[in-house]
């Protein structure tokens, strides 16, 4: 029997946080390539990228292994493209720092240690190895299917905790940045004095079960006027906390750490070096559920670390949507250049209504777990990435675009037959 009666705690970073920033380069830079591949009629289905991003002060570094169209591709006089000694194109560097000091100056940053038109910016970018190439490739040749595009395990999670599916202490802790960071992009008031830069941590007790109240609330924000000091910088920002947290009560002995160190002016790439892919609990479900160890930013989708991960969550949703657990637990492994995964686990911690067994048969049903079939079902070769780079890959709203398909219920009524049998 699990606990009923206990106290968890999630956190979240804003886009501001130096990996952030990182994750949101290296997403720019898959949609960028998506976008150019379609203008130059090359197949979506032939994009890759692996692109990975440092930032300290005034310095980003791109570096990866990519596939793209001749477009953003060094090419002589006479239009043919020029390559290195190993037979690899050589990449034409302008399209990539373009989009990454637009995706700084769409932050927020113009301060004297990290700003984006002053930034230096390199682009190490390169061809796909062979090798890696062959193993998604040349599966379609013996499968008849794209095979995976490395070896992992992936896992989704969905429970009945909010509205969006979510476990309250991440989903919450993201909602507090998210509601800041909107203040300060529109200048509202006070806020618009606050930097990109932030962390925010939710503590919340449950009882039997059920989320409760917050107990401990924490946040760390940049503010760009030096004079401000603790005191201040929670005057400012606890309506906007009050507003996130909405009906779940904060308990009337719930501790406060606003700034708790005090002054914070320098943040960013500048007080701290920021990598791709270091918030992978951020981008999840806070700890309350596994996570493989892959990052998602960066990828296209035949990175199974990517598009399994959302095809996991996809399914947890349903099955919790359709009423058949409280909450759900999936798990999926793949090899590379094995189409299909190698094992599907779940599991409805005592919650569920029928046999965990029973789902798994169903999921194989309803959907092709192949890296091409989930591409095709959540329909993920289109450049919707930036946005999923803050505030969580997950429990957001599905956009017209294709945007977070993976957080439909559309599968519902599916599931819900393939169990029935």
């Amino acid at each position: 029997m699990a606990r009923q009666n206990y106290l968890f705690t999630s956190e979240s970073v804003s886009e501001g946080h130096p990996d952030k920033v990182c994750d949101r380069i290296s997403d720019e830079i898959v949609d960028l390539v998506y976008r150019e591949a379609k203008k130059a009629g090359m197949d979506p289905w032939d994009v890759r990228v692996a692109c990975e991003t440092l930032a300290t002060t005034n310095r980003v570094v791109i570096a990866g292994e990519v596939r793209v169209p001749k477009s953003l591709l060094k090419q002589d006089k006479d239009g043919k493209v020029l390559e290195d000694a190993k037979e690899f194109p050589i990449i034409n560097p302008s399209k990539f720092k373009s989009a990454a000091r637009k995706a700084i100056r769409a932050i927020g940053y113009e301060q004297d240690g990290f700003h984006w038109k002053k930034a230096r910016i390199d682009v190490l970018l390169h061809g796909q190895s062979a090798d890696i190439a062959q193993g998604v490739d040349n599966a379609s040749d013996r499968q008849g299917e794209e095979g995976a595009g490395d070896q992992g395990i992936m896992f989704g999670y969905a429970c009945r905790e909010t509205p969006d599916l979510m476990p309250a202490p991440i989903y919450y802790s993201h909602k507090i940045l998210e509601l800041l960071a909107a203040a300060r992009h529109k200048g509202e008031g006070e806020a618009a004095r606050l930097g990109p830069d932030a962390k925010s941590q939710v503590t919340v007790r449950y009882v039997d079960g059920k989320p409760a109240e917050v107990t401990q609330i924490v946040l760390s924000t940049q503010h760009l006027d030096a004079s401000w000091d603790s005191k201040k910088v929670r005057q400012v920002v606890e309506p906007y906390i009050r507003e996130a947290l909405g009906d779940l009560p904060i308990a009337k002995d719930c501790n406060w750490y606003v700034n708790p160190t005090g002054k914070f002016v320098i943040g960013g790439p500048d007080g701290d070096a920021g990598l791709t892919g270091r918030k992978i609990i951020v981008d999840t479900y806070g700890g309350a559920a596994p996570h493989g160890g892959g990052a998602f930013s960066g990828k296209d989708t035949t990175k199974v670390d990517r598009s399994a991960a959302y095809a996991a969550r996809y399914l947890a949703k349903n099955v919790v949507a359709a009423k058949l657990a409280e909450r759900c637990t999936i798990q999926l492994s793949y090899a590379i250049g094995v189409a299909q995964p190698l094992s599907i686990y779940v599991d409805l911690h005592d919650t569920g209504t029928v046999e965990e067994a029973a789902v798994e048969e169903a999921l194989r049903k309803v959907m092709d777990l192949s890296p091409s079939g989930i591409r095709r079902h959540l329909d993920l070769n289109r450049p919707i990435y930036a946005r999923t780079a803050a505030y969580g890959h997950f429990g957001r709203k599905p956009g017209r675009d294709g945007a977070f398909s993976w957080e439909k219920t559309d599968l519902v009524k599916a599931i819900k037959d393939a169990v029935a049998g």
